[in-house]
């Protein structure tokens, strides 16, 4: 489907939206205000300099932006991307604008869309969390991402490193759907090891972005992007964050939006489990598995209430000695010398055993030389 908006709307009105996009001075606020006095796109740009200057006092640039009229010649770039397949400029009168993100303080006028457009307003559940997770907390978002996802939600992240792409990828895994809200322009993808991920998002699901094309990642524009990945969803969970992570401005917008916060309790001993034991002082909710969540968002979201738990048939079977060491590794990590102390076997032994735990999936090796249980 190529120049799917083109059908829907005309070029002179694409033109209008993106002149308004681009108003120097001019911010979100202020463009739905004219669109709320003026009642409609034509009209703005067809009003006088003495109308226009009652709401746009001393912004003498916008003024003669809008008295001009659309700046068709210099949207050149943006015409070729729309005309792109499955790319898409999703407007705030379009009736299948996200319905959930029109309650936020301040919704996007205009959304860039790369996928299914429709997705944007299926029922989803955002997953964010650090990205530099623990081999356990990288695992846990996969694994609710993919329970989830399997259930019937559709998995909302940043496309960010770490949390964020093992969301996708659970997602992903159940063969559901997921959305990556980003901080950049769509015509990049932003950590760039993440492009073969992105092209795998857009065709189970949508790359959205409120920013113009060519919008470098800059580090003020992923708070402002994490209102949307909140505003998006029913809820918010996060898996691993430090106190000073940006998944807590994420939990925090999800508050004031009015929707529901989850956090994944971790090890006293890791820092990053520490702002998910703060937002449950604060009244997030508490979750441990998958259902617990679909507790609270499956009568929203009308989706499966109750999840099977998966077999993994090819687990390699344990000896005694193994399953005796696998108890002494614990959740947290810890250093193979404390293993050798704490079990009594020896060097060899130890290693041996680890090699073939790593190679089921049942541990992980941790920077500094740990080790920790991850099944």
């Amino acid at each position: 489907m190529s120049g799917a908006l083109s059908a829907i709307l005309s070029r002179e009105t694409l033109a209008m939206w993106l002149t308004l996009r681009r108003l120097p001075g001019v911010g979100g606020h202020t463009q739905r205000e004219l669109l709320d006095h003026f009642g409609t796109l034509e009209n703005i740009f067809s009003a006088s300099r003495g109308q226009l200057d009652r709401l746009l006092a001393g912004k003498h640039e916008a003024i003669e932006t809008f008295l001009e009229g659309p700046q068709t010649q210099s949207l050149q770039q943006e015409f070729e991307w729309l005309d792109q397949p499955d790319h898409h400029l999703l407007v705030w009168s379009d009736h299948d604008y996200p319905p959930l993100l029109r309650e936020i303080p301040d919704p996007p006028l205009m959304l860039f869309v790369i996928g299914r457009r429709e997705v944007l307003s299926h029922p989803q559940i955002a997953i964010v969390g650090s990205r530099n997770p623990s081999p356990v907390g990288r695992e846990n978002a996969q694994a609710f991402a993919r329970s989830l996802a399997g259930a019937g939600l559709t998995i909302t992240s940043g496309l960010a490193l770490g949390v964020d792409g093992a969301a996708h990828r659970g997602a992903l895994a159940a063969g559901g759907l997921t959305i990556a809200v980003t901080g950049t322009g769509l015509d990049r993808v932003y950590p760039a090891r993440h492009r073969d991920l992105a092209h795998q998002i857009a065709e189970h699901g949508a790359l959205v972005s409120e920013f113009p094309l060519g919008t470098p990642p800059l580090p003020e524009n992923f708070p402002i992007r994490n209102r949307l990945i909140s505003g998006l969803s029913l809820g918010t969970l996060v898996v691993e964050a430090a106190l000073q992570s940006g998944s807590l401005i994420t939990a925090r917008l999800a508050t004031e939006q009015g929707r529901e916060v989850f956090a994944i309790p971790g090890s006293i001993h890791a820092p990053q489990s520490r702002g998910c034991h703060a937002l449950i002082r604060q009244g997030a909710k508490l979750v441990e598995t998958a259902q617990d969540v679909l507790e609270e968002l499956g009568p929203l979201a009308n989706v499966t209430h109750y999840l099977v738990p998966e077999k993994d048939a090819t687990a390699t079977p344990l000896t005694p000695p193994m399953t005796a060491l696998l108890q002494q590794i614990g959740y947290d990590p810890v250093s193979i010398d404390a293993l050798i102390e704490r079990s009594g076997l020896t060097a060899d032994a130890v290693s041996s055993m680890l090699l073939q735990m790593e190679l089921s999936g049942l541990v992980a090796n941790c920077p500094g030389g740990k080790v920790q249980r991850i099944s």
